[in-house]
C-alpha cells in the first residue's frame, strides 16, 4: 500500500511537471526547481530582512509603531509586504520540494544523508516563520505568542512556565524582544548551515533558478505586495485576551491545530512525523546495487568521471601503476550506481578491438560489454523491409520492453546517461537504420543530470561527443517520463517514417540493400 501511493503520488508529480513543461518549458517549470526556488525566496529574505533590521526599532512600544509605519506602495511597505509574502513562499516550496523527493523515490539508498539533513530544516524554518510575526506586536503577535508559549509549556522542561510572561502588560519588556531578534537572526543562521550540509553531497546543486523562473518568481512576490501589502492589526494589550484574528496558514497552522486537538496530540503528531521521515530511508529496505568499479590498466586518469558524477563519489587519486598519472577512485558511500561515469570513459567505445570490451570504470551489475553483445546479436539477425530502429532509454523512464519488434531493438540502461556516445554511431555503422535515444525529461531524472549530459554529449558539447560524420537525421532523442509510453511508441513510429522518407544518400548501406527490389522500380 505504501509503495503503491508513494508511486501514485510520483506520477502526479510527474504529470503536473509535463503539462507545466508545455506552459513554462523546463528551465522556467517551478516543480522541476522547487530546490533552487527554496535557496531563491531564503536569498529574498535575507535582503528584505536586513532592511528591515536596519530600519526598524525594537522594543514594546516602538517595535509596533516602527513596523506599522512601514505600509503601503513606499519602499518601507514594500520590503515589508516581499518579507512576509516571501517567507510563505519559502515554506511552502521547502515541504512541496520535501513531497516531491519522497514521491519520485529520491530518500533512501546513497541519498539517505541529503533526506536526513534536510527534514530538521523544516522546524528550523518554521520556528523563524513563527518568531517573526511576534516583531511587530500587534494582536496576531499577541495571540501568536502566547498560543506558543502555551503550548511549550506542555513539555516538561521549564520550571516555571513561560506563558506567566505574557500574563500582563508589565511582564513583557524590550529584553524580550532583544531576544527576539536574536532568535530570529538565529535561526535563519543556522539554516544556512544545515543547507550547506543538505547539499554538500551534491555536484552542481540547483542552487538558482533560471532568469525566467526568477523573474516569474519574484515579479510574483512584487505584485502580492503592490496589490495586498503586508499590514499589522492594533496593539497588543495583554489585558485582553484576543478573541479572533486573521491568520497566515503557512506559517501559524499549528495554533487553530493545538487549540483543537489539544497540545499533547500535536507535540506527538510532530515529534513521530519527524521521526518517521528520519527513520524513512531504513525503514524502506531494498537491495544495494553493487557501486561502479575502476579497472586501472584501462583508467588513463581523464577525469571525466570525476567531472560527470552528479554526486562527488569519483576522486582523482596518485596511479598505482603509471608515475605522474591520476587514477579514479569511487567512494562506495557517496556512489548512486547510475552508469553516469561509464558513459563519460573514453575507454566505453565499442569499437575497441576487444572480445570483451572492458571499460575504465563499469557497473558490476549491468556491464557495458553486455550491451555490445546485445546489440551485435540482434543487428545479425536477417533485417525486415522497414528501417531497423535501436532505441536507448533508462530504467527509470518509460518501461521500453514493450517497444521490442522485428525492427526494434529496445535497450534500457540504469540511466541513459550511461550510454557513451560512441553506441550511437557503432549501432549505425553495423546495420541499423536509426537510434532513438529516450529517458526522464530534464529536471525528472532519477540521477539529476542524466538526460542534461547525454544531450550534451550527443550534441558535441560536452565531451565525450558523438562523431560530427554521424547523420544527425537518424538520430533521434525523445524525452519522456515513466507515464508517457503512448507518446514514445508515437514518436518511435514518426522516426521510422522519417528514416523510410530519407533520400538513398542518407540511408545506410544495410537499409539501401534490403530495399534495392524497390529502389529499381522506382528507376
Amino acid at each position: 500500500m505504501y509503495a503503491v501511493t508513494r508511486k501514485l503520488a510520483g506520477q502526479v508529480f510527474q504529470r503536473m511537471e509535463g503539462h507545466l513543461d508545455v506552459v513554462f518549458g523546463h528551465a522556467a517549470n517551478p516543480i522541476r526547481h522547487m530546490g533552487a526556488l527554496v535557496f531563491f525566496f531564503f536569498w529574498i529574505l535575507a535582503a528584505t530582512g536586513t532592511y528591515l533590521f536596519i530600519v526598524v526599532d525594537t522594543g514594546v512600544v516602538v517595535s509596533y509603531q516602527s513596523i506599522a509605519a512601514l505600509t503601503g506602495w513606499s519602499f518601507g511597505g514594500v520590503t515589508r509586504s516581499l518579507h512576509r509574502y516571501a517567507s510563505d513562499a519559502f515554506l511552502l516550496f521547502a515541504v512541496l520540494h520535501l513531497l516531491r523527493e519522497w514521491a519520485l523515490d529520491r530518500y533512501s539508498g546513497f541519498r539517505w544523508y541529503s533526506w536526513v539533513t534536510g527534514v530538521p530544516l523544516l522546524w528550523l524554518m518554521f520556528a523563524s516563520g513563527i518568531g517573526g510575526y511576534w516583531l511587530p506586536w500587534d494582536r496576531l503577535a499577541q495571540y501568536s505568542a502566547v498560543a506558543t508559549a502555551e503550548w511549550i509549556d506542555w513539555l516538561p522542561i521549564f520550571a516555571e512556565p513561560i506563558a506567566r510572561n505574557f500574563q500582563s502588560p508589565d511582564a513583557v519588556t524590550d529584553r524580550l524582544f532583544t531576544l527576539l531578534v536574536f532568535l530570529h537572526i538565529g535561526f535563519p543562521l543556522f539554516t544556512i548551515l544545515g543547507a550547506w550540509a543538505h547539499v554538500h553531497r551534491i555536484s552542481r546543486v540547483d542552487h538558482f533558478p533560471s532568469r525566467a523562473l526568477a523573474l516569474g518568481g519574484g515579479g510574483s512576490l512584487l505584485l502580492l505586495a503592490l496589490l495586498r501589502p503586508a499590514t499589522s492589526s492594533s496593539p497588543a494589550d495583554m489585558t485582553q485576551a484576543v478573541a479572533s484574528v486573521p491568520l497566515d496558514w503557512f506559517v501559524l497552522f499549528i495554533h487553530p491545530l493545538t487549540e483543537h486537538f489539544g497540545a499533547g496530540l500535536m507535540w506527538l503528531t510532530l515529534f513521530g512525523l519527524t521521526v518517521l521521515l528520519l527513520a524513512l530511508p531504513w525503514l524502506d529496505r531494498r537491495a544495494r546495487v553493487p557501486v561502479a568499479v575502476v579497472d586501472p590498466p584501462n583508467c588513463n586518469g581523464c577525469r571525466r568521471c570525476y567531472d560527470d558524477c552528479p554526486y562527488g563519489a569519483v576522486m582523482m587519486l596518485p596511479h598505482p601503476d603509471k608515475a605522474r598519472r591520476e587514477i579514479a577512485v569511487v567512494d562506495a558511500d557517496y556512489c548512486a550506481s547510475c552508469g553516469i561515469c561509464v558513459g563519460a570513459c573514453p575507454s566505453s567505445t565499442p569499437f575497441r578491438r576487444q572480445e570483451q570490451l572492458v571499460t575504465g570504470i563499469d557497473l558490476p551489475a549491468s556491464p557495458i560489454n553486455q550491451w555490445r553483445e546485445r546489440l551485435e546479436s540482434w543487428l545479425a539477425l536477417p533485417a525486415p523491409a522497414i528501417p531497423r530502429i535501436v532505441v536507448f532509454g533508462c530504467d527509470r523512464a518509460v518501461p521500453l520492453a514493450a517497444l521490442a519488434a522485428e525492427a526494434t531493438l529496445p535497450l534500457s540502461l540504469t540511466c541513459v546517461a550511461m550510454l557513451p556516445p560512441a553506441f550511437v554511431d557503432y549501432a549505425l555503422r553495423s546495420g541499423a537504420d536509426g537510434v532513438l535515444v529516450t529517458g526522464c525529461r530534464p529536471g525528472s531524472c532519477h540521477y539529476r543530470l542524466g538526460s542534461v549530459w547525454t544531450e550534451a554529449r550527443l550534441s558535441g558539447a560536452r565531451p565525450p561527443e558523438l562523431r560530427s560524420e554521424v547523420a544527425r537525421e537518424r538520430l533521434q532523442i525523445f524525452w519522456a517520463d515513466a507515464h508517457e509510453a503512448h507518446s514514445l511508441r508515437t514518436a518511435l513510429e514518426q522516426f521510422r517514417e522519417h528514416l523510410q522518407d530519407l533520400p538513398l544518400s542518407s540511408v545506410t548501406p544495410a537499409f539501401r540493400r534490403r530495399s534495392n527490389i524497390h529502389v529499381h522500380q522506382s528507376v
